[in-house]
C-alpha cells in the first residue's frame, strides 16, 4: 500500500479518503482537510470495515485515513483493506489502542502511520503532511528513485508580487545550494523576465517549441535550453507583443514531460492566465507556490485561485507566500488575511528595496546577489522544504493553524474599507 507516488496514477483516483468511527473525530479531521484543499465529502462516516466495502467497488484515493476502533482483529482486518487497495494508496490508521506491539505490527503490514485518540489538529496536519512527502520524496532504493523529480509551479494572485523574483530565486537554489539539475520555464511569452533576472538572452526555444511541437525531444532541450551554470537551465522568450499566442498547450505539456526525464528539479514561472487558459500545465506539478501580497484585492483572488486549485489540480500541494511584506504599511493584516482565505500563510518574505535594487545593477537572481538579506533567508526557507533538506520540513507543508471556518466575515473588511473605517492592520 505504502508505494511512492506515479506520475501515471489513473485520473479518476481521489487526493483524500477517510473512514471514520465518531462524529468528534470527524469534527477534528474535516476542518485539517478543508485546509489542504480536499473534499470534506470525502470524510465518511463509519470505520475501515465501511472503507473496505466502499472501495471494493470503486479507485482508492492517494491517501487514506481509516478507523480502526471498531475492529476486533485489526491487523486481519488491515490486510482486508490491502486486498481492495490499488497500488500507490498512503494509508493512515486511527484507533484507541496504546501498544507499540500493535503499532510495529501495523507499520510492518505497510501502514504508513497510526494515530492515537482522541484526535488533535496538528497531530492529523503532521500524518497528512508527511503523507504527502511521500509522493514528492520517493523512497532511497525504489526503482524510480534515480528518476526523483519535482515540479513547483510559481503562481503571482496579481501582477507585481514578485513571483517572476521567487521562481528564478528558487531555481537558483535548487541548482547552485542544492546541487540539483534544474529547469526554469518562464510561460510569460511576451514578457517574460526569467533570462533577464539571469542577465541572459531568452533566444528562441520557448516560440520554436510553441510553434512546432513535435519537434520537442531530448535533443531539442539539450540545444534550445538557455544554460545558466552547471545546474540551471532555462527557456524562455521575448515574442513580439504584435503576435498573439497561437498554441492549445500541448507544447507545454510536452516540455513538461521532456523535462521529468533530463532534470530534477522543475520550476514554472506560471502567470495566472496562463493557469486558466491551460490547466493541463499542472498536471504532473507537485507544489504551487502562490506569491501573495496583504492586500484585498489580492486575498480575494488568493481565495479565487485556491478554489481553481482545489478542482482543477487538487494533487497539487499549495504554498502560501506573502511577499514584499511591509507590516507598517500592509493594506490588511497578516491575520485577517490568514482568515479571509481560511488558512495559514506559510511563508512571509519582508520587502527589500535596495536588495532588489543591487541585483538589477549586478545582473544576478536576488538570492544570489543579496545573500545575508532577510528575504534571502526566508527564500532559502522556501527552497529547503520544497526539496525537503531536513526531516520536518517537507512534513511541514501546510502547517497546523486554528481552524478559522466561518471566523472571519471577508465582506465586512471589503464593507469596512468602503466606509473607511479602520481595519485589524491599521
Amino acid at each position: 500500500m505504502n508505494a511512492p507516488w506515479k506520475s501515471g496514477l489513473p485520473g479518476n483516483r481521489d487526493p483524500f479518503a477517510a473512514y471514520i468511527c465518531d462524529d468528534t473525530a470527524l469534527d477534528v479531521i474535516r476542518p485539517v482537510v478543508i485546509e489542504l484543499g480536499w473534499q470534506p465529502e470525502k470524510c465518511n462516516k463509519g470505520g475501515l470495515r465501511n472503507g473496505v466495502q466502499s472501495l471494493s467497488v470503486s479507485a482508492s484515493p492517494a491517501i487514506l485515513m481509516v478507523d480502526l476502533s471498531e475492529c476486533g482483529d485489526p491487523l486481519n482486518d488491515i490486510n482486508a483493506l490491502a486486498e481492495v487497495c490499488e497500488p500507490g494508496t498512503v494509508v493512515i490508521a486511527i484507533g484507541q489502542v496504546n501498544d507499540v506491539r500493535l503499532y510495529r505490527d501495523l507499520l510492518s503490514s505497510g501502514i504508513h502511520d497510526y494515530l492515537l485518540k482522541p484526535l488533535s489538529p496538528q497531530q492529523v496536519h503532521d500524518a497528512l503532511n508527511q503523507a504527502l512527502a511521500v509522493f514528492m520524496s520517493p523512497k532511497a532504493g525504489d526503482a524510480d528513485a534515480a528518476k526523483r523529480h519535482i515540479s513547483t509551479a510559481v503562481v503571482g494572485t496579481r501582477g507585481g508580487t514578485g513571483a517572476s523574483t521567487l521562481a528564478t530565486s528558487l531555481a537558483w537554489l535548487f541548482a547552485e545550494q542544492h546541487k540539483a539539475p534544474t529547469a526554469l520555464l518562464d510561460l510569460d511569452v511576451h514578457f517574460g523576465t526569467g533570462a533577464l533576472a539571469l542577465d541572459l538572452e531568452p533566444g528562441r526555444g520557448l516560440t520554436d517549441a510553441i510553434e512546432n511541437p513535435s519537434r520537442i525531444d531530448p535533443l531539442f532541450i539539450e540545444r534550445a535550453m538557455v544554460r545558466a551554470g552547471d545546474n540551471l537551465s532555462i527557456l524562455s522568450a521575448e515574442a513580439p507583443i504584435n503576435q498573439p499566442l497561437m498554441t492549445d498547450g500541448a507544447a507545454f505539456v510536452q516540455l513538461e514531460d521532456e523535462f521529468r526525464q533530463a532534470f530534477e528539479m522543475t520550476v514554472i514561472d506560471l502567470p495566472r492566465n496562463m493557469l486558466i487558459n491551460f490547466p493541463q500545465l499542472l498536471a504532473d506539478v507537485n507544489l504551487v507556490v502562490l506569491a501573495c501580497e496583504l492586500t484585498l484585492a489580492s486575498a480575494r483572488d488568493t481565495i479565487r485561485i485556491l478554489s481553481w486549485l482545489k478542482t482543477n489540480a487538487g494533487h497539487a500541494h499549495p504554498m502560501i507566500v506573502a511577499n514584499k511584506v511591509q507590516p507598517s504599511l500592509a493594506e490588511i493584516s497578516k491575520a485577517d488575511f490568514e482568515a479571509s482565505i481560511e488558512r495559514r500563510i506559510d511563508f512571509m518574505v519582508p520587502y527589500d528595496i535596495k536588495a532588489a535594487s543591487n541585483a538589477a545593477k549586478l545582473g544576478q537572481v536576488f538570492v544570489d546577489a543579496n545573500r545575508s538579506s532577510k528575504a534571502t533567508a526566508a527564500i532559502r526557507q522556501i527552497a529547503e522544504r520544497v526539496m525537503g533538506v531536513s526531516a520536518d520540513d517537507l512534513s511541514s507543508l501546510g502547517e497546523e493553524k486554528k481552524s478559522l471556518l466561518g471566523g472571519f466575515d471577508f465582506k465586512s473588511l471589503l464593507a469596512k474599507k468602503a466606509k473607511n473605517e479602520p481595519t485589524a492592520a491599521e
